[in-house]
Formats: structure tokens, sequence, C-alpha cells
């Protein structure tokens, strides 16, 4: 009996180092992305294979602009919404995803997003929205594979130009210009907030027409921004920006923050 117990434990080893192995070997090579600007990611080719499934013509509207030329409102308001922590941590924040593991276990489900800007680029990359721990644990690894390739500024570059801002609307230049009419360099404090507030769902709440639940995040992420720079402490001394919006769920599109897995994270 113990012979026969320890056969499948070894058999369950290799099978699991056989999984890792693979997983690692197949992870893209991230290293033309520092200098390289991608045209597309895996999410922007799964909208538009949704579009042609319904029937109707893909839109894709992209216009990269340089991290210097962002206004410093956006990618203040940027980081405290969606990862205070990110030029202190190594592509993880291991207290964030602690959290969001407990709080998991303790609903018996997926809801609560702890992805930092890192992981959330290496999903919209290269990734899809599947909750597979498989899928997980692959964006885990690409995004620490982004950090040791390249600088922070330029992830944080890439993000802000690649993530979906509204539908068929990609990047912070083409949202400013879709939602407000002037360059993402001339955006000031309110307007970046309420951008930076629409990322959990970009394709339910519109920075032109914001709902209640949108102008309470962008008032959230005001107040974020008036309490100096963002900082681990910042993140583990207070609630996240989405444990405040959580308080008020009214209009939230599914449960929880379960809708910020099915968007960007």
């Amino acid at each position: 009996m113990i012979r026969r117990v320890g056969r499948w434990a070894a058999a369950v080893a290799a099978v699991a180092f056989a999984c890792v192995a693979y997983t690692y070997l197949t992870l893209p090579d991230v290293r033309p992305l520092a200098k390289e600007n991608p045209n597309s990611t895996a999410f922007s080719d799964l909208r538009a294979r949704e579009a042609e499934a319904a029937g109707k013509p893909p839109k894709h509207v992209q216009r990269w602009i340089p991290l210097r030329r962002i206004s410093p409102s956006l990618t203040r308001a940027v980081l405290v919404a969606e990862d205070a922590a990110f030029y202190q941590h190594d592509g993880v924040d291991y207290y964030e995803l602690r959290k969001s593991i407990e709080l998991d276990w303790a609903r018996g489900e997926f809801s609560r997003g702890a992805s930092t800007i890192t992981q959330q680029l290496a999903k919209n990359l290269y990734l899809s929205p599947s909750k597979n721990p498989l899928r997980k644990f692959r964006e885990l690894l690409i995004a620490r594979r982004l950090e040791a390739e390249l600088t922070k500024a330029r992830i944080l570059e890439l993000y802000l130009n690649l993530i979906e801002w509204g539908d068929g609307i990609y990047g912070i230049e083409a949202a400013a210009q879709a939602y407000y009419g002037r360059s993402a360099s001339t955006l000031g404090p309110s307007e970046s907030a309420l951008l930076a507030g629409a990322i959990i769902n970009p394709r339910v709440l519109n920075p032109a027409k914001p709902t209640r639940r949108l102008l309470r995040r962008q008032q959230i992420i005001l107040r974020r921004m008036g309490g100096g720079a963002a900082a681990p402490a910042a993140s583990k001394a207070s609630r996240t920006v989405d444990d405040e919006d959580a308080d008020a769920p009214e209009e939230r599109n599914s449960s929880g923050a379960e809708d910020r897995e099915s968007a960007q994270k």
C-alpha cells in the first residue's frame, strides 16, 4: 500500500513538473517590447473576433503617445486606482495577492482582483480573460519576466497605450481624444480620475456618460491623489479603491469586484 501511494505521489510530482516546465518554456519573448510598440494585443484580437462573430466590423482606435507626454495627473490617477505599489514590487504585489486569496477562500469564489499593472499588461498582451489557474500562473511568470527585461517607465508606457478604454478604444491618447476631444498631455486631475476609474470595466463605465458608480470612483481616486505619492504603505494602511467602491454595489455589472477580472484584470 505504501509503495503504491509512493508511486502515485511520484507520478503526480512528475506531471506537475512537466506542466511547470512546459509553461515556462512556452512563455513569450518579451525583450522586443523594450523598443517595439505592439499594434495589437491578445485582448484586442479577442474583441475583433467577438465583433466578427456578431456580424459587426471590428473597431480598433489607437494613437501611441510617449510616457513623457502623458499628463502627470493621468499617470498618478492610474497608479492610485490600479497599483499604488507599482514602483516598489517586482511585478506581483504579494500583500494584495494574499488579501485576494483570503477573501476568495472566505467567499468560495474568485471575486477580488489583485493584479498589478505589470500583471494586467501581461494578460492584455498575451493571455485571455479566463480564470483558469494555469492562465493565472502564466500571467505571474510573464509579469516577472516583464519586470526583469523592461524598466518600470516602459511597462507603464506600454500599459497606458495598450489597455482597453471603451468599445474599440485602446490606449490613453485614443481615450482622451474620444471622450474629451484633446490629447492625453492636457488632462487635468478630474478628467484623469474619471478615466482611471473606468479601467475596472471600460465597456460598461463610460467617462462621457458617467454613472453614479463611476463618479463615486472618481471622487475616491481624487481624494487619494491628494494624499501624497503612491506607495505600498498607502495601500496597506487603508482599503483599495475597489474596496471602498464595494461599499455601494448598486451599479455593478457583476458580483463584487468580479467585473475587474472580466475586463482588464
